[in-house]
């Protein structure tokens, strides 16, 4: 096991945003966190990275606890986010935005992981001297996740990755990031809102509902369960399509 979070709860003032969450992270899978606005699944991720405190419960990666490390040494760690809206730097080059990417690692890495990231993502070296606010969304998209990348990271969080991207931009995106996971065996932890994909494209599944599990298990099952298709997937458990 990568991760294991035990009986997490986070308040944002005096309001409760997650209840006691607990959940498994393996090592070398893609994980999904499906729930509506509000559930409480960027806040998970923001407390794993560092982003932000949790009131209470632990989380241990590799067997340590690291409930209280600053997000820079989470980083140094292994564990790399994407944030919800891509969050870009758009005067720099993408070349540069890459390079930040990699602050934390070793010299003798970096080349290396540029060339993961431009070999995964070969739209972005047409463009290593652009600036990167004047590419497409699914193309900041792929920077942001080259950029994570750039970090050697063993645990990726992806929040909402398919945000305000047409539907054809956000499969090859779902695509890129199964190569990425299949082709590296780093492990993920997906946050999103369109969960028809990230069931599809998960191994295991957690739903979250006003900050708390309430129902996890293979993703293939999941997808087929009759709350779950009427809640998230769009039509009645009777109205499957053939």
């Amino acid at each position: 096991m990568l991760m294991h979070i035990s009986h997490l709860y986070v308040r944002y003032g005096s309001l409760r945003a997650l209840h006691g969450v607990s959940l498994d992270v393996n090592e070398g899978e893609i994980l999904s966190i499906i729930g509506a606005n509000g559930a409480g699944k960027t806040t998970l991720l923001k407390v794993i990275s560092g982003l932000l405190r949790a009131e209470s419960g632990d989380i241990d990666y590799h067997g340590r606890n690291i409930s209280k490390e600053r997000p820079d040494r989470l980083v140094q760690m292994g564990i790399c986010m994407v944030p919800e809206g891509r969050r870009i730097f758009p005067n720099l080059s993408v070349k540069e935005n890459l390079q930040i990417g990699a602050y934390t690692v070793g010299r003798h890495l970096r080349h290396q992981l540029l060339d993961l990231a431009l070999h995964t993502f070969p739209k972005l070296k047409e463009r290593l001297s652009q600036h990167a606010g004047t590419l497409s969304g699914g193309e900041q998209q792929m920077l942001a996740v080259g950029r994570a990348l750039m970090g050697n990271p063993q645990l990726l969080l992806l929040d909402e990755p398919s945000m305000g991207l047409s539907p054809l931009i956000t499969k090859e995106i779902f695509s890129l990031i199964r190569t990425i996971n299949r082709e590296k065996s780093i492990a993920m932890i997906l946050v999103e809102q369109n969960a028809h994909m990230a069931l599809e494209h998960s191994h295991r599944t957690y739903v979250l509902e006003t900050g708390r599990v309430v129902m996890e298990g293979a993703s293939d099952v999941i997808k087929c369960d009759p709350a779950v298709i009427e809640a998230y997937l769009g039509f009645e458990a009777d109205e499957q399509p053939a």
